[in-house]
């Protein structure tokens, strides 16, 4: 079978859409090597995110000179013409957005929605980038033979703001890369350690620093407790705030900010930390939660929403503005080895649900149902 994807994330994006583009690719690849998997990308890459054998696994450019230059419009209409010539079977948008047209040319269609934060939050976003969103999410979900949506929250989300039929809407799991479900040897762990001078005892976050996050309450509640904290991930407009209040509160040596990690690394600390805190507001599913689970860390996260789906019902769950509550919860975990433990063994039991495998075997089900549908 010929299946073709919308990779503009896969080469362009290192984190949230693009590591869930690489993933799906590596697990079908894996899973199913019969297949030859196209990946639609607009423009070259600046990075090898990802091998790419060329045989199993393509890159397809635009070819027309108009098509490279205009990169933008060849993957929203002119895209159409190379997928019908390379003979697709299925074509999956990988994140919200199928060309436009492409459902009148006989090739089916699926598409992967991650979440509808614009329209539940659109306070986050301008008016002109809410419309934008809006416009390609709801033609993708109208036009596309199925919708897959990573969460069950995700599949509520849809239903009731983009008015999508529940029976058209699958639910598929992300999984995450198999570096967080390695063996990491004793030596690795204190050369990332050193390397990144990190204490004997933290607590991690891991994400984009940005408002929807929420990070600014794990460093609130953590003030008054013997403990610091290394969150990872991308700076953005709301690290000034939280700069602020670090500094207002004299916790500079509290609190330990990294970025551009590499992935063994990562894996290295979340295997280090004793607690993962991830007070995020809303979230279409929570990858890092996964992660952190596979790397055997007790996870405290926010109630409600899509995060009980990814923690399951052994982590904390807390309201994610109650600094109180977070406080205490942190506080009770990190004197309580014994309920760490139980936490680290029913975790990593609980999340072989978002095995490679079950994931593999869920989208192939998927794009052979399409095919068979009228």
């Amino acid at each position: 079978m010929i299946l073709g994807f919308d990779a503009k994330r896969f080469f362009h994006n290192k984190t949230g859409l693009g590591n869930y583009s690489r993933d799906l690719i590596r697990i079908l690849a894996h899973y199913y090597p019969e297949n030859t998997y196209l990946l639609y990308n607009p423009k070259p890459k600046k990075i090898n995110r990802i091998e790419i054998d060329g045989k199993i696994i393509i890159e397809k450019l635009p070819i027309k000179n108009s098509n490279k230059k205009f990169t933008s419009l060849w993957r929203l209409f002119n895209v159409t013409s190379q997928i019908k010539a390379d003979k697709v079977a299925v074509f999956h948008g990988l994140s919200g957005e199928i060309p436009i047209g492409l459902n009148k040319s006989g090739i089916k269609t699926v598409v992967t929605i991650h979440d509808l934060i614009f329209m539940r939050y659109p306070e986050l976003y301008t008016f002109f980038d809410r419309k934008i969103h809006y416009y390609k999410f709801k033609y993708a979900a109208n036009k596309a033979d199925l919708v897959i949506a990573i969460s069950e929250q995700t599949k509520k989300d849809i239903v009731e703001y983009l008015k999508i039929k529940p029976e058209k809407i699958k639910v598929i799991y992300q999984g995450c890369s198999p570096v967080f479900k390695e063996e990491i040897s004793k030596e690795f762990l204190e050369i990332t350690r050193t390397k990144y001078n990190l204490p004997l005892n933290f607590i991690l976050n891991v994400g984009t620093i940005e408002k929807r996050k929420n990070i600014l309450s794990a460093i609130k509640a953590i003030k008054n407790i013997d403990i610091q904290l290394v969150i990872i991930g991308k700076k953005t407009a709301y690290y000034n705030e939280i700069s602020n209040y670090i500094s207002e509160n004299k916790l500079e040596d509290k609190i330990i900010f990294l970025e551009n990690v590499a992935l063994k690394e990562l894996a290295a600390i979340y295997r280090m930390s004793q607690i993962f805190i991830y007070p995020s507001i809303f979230e279409g599913f929570g990858i890092p939660i996964i992660e952190a689970l596979y790397s055997q860390t007790p996870v405290i996260t926010t109630k409600g929403g899509c995060f009980a789906e990814a923690g399951g019902e052994n982590s904390i769950y807390v309201d994610s503005l109650n600094v109180i509550e977070i406080r205490n919860e942190i506080y009770n975990l990190l004197n309580n080895p014994e309920k760490q433990e139980s936490m680290k063994i029913k975790g990593l039991n609980f999340v072989q649900q978002f095995n490679d495998d079950v994931i593999a075997t869920s989208l192939m089900n998927t794009y052979n149902e399409v095919l068979k549908s009228s």
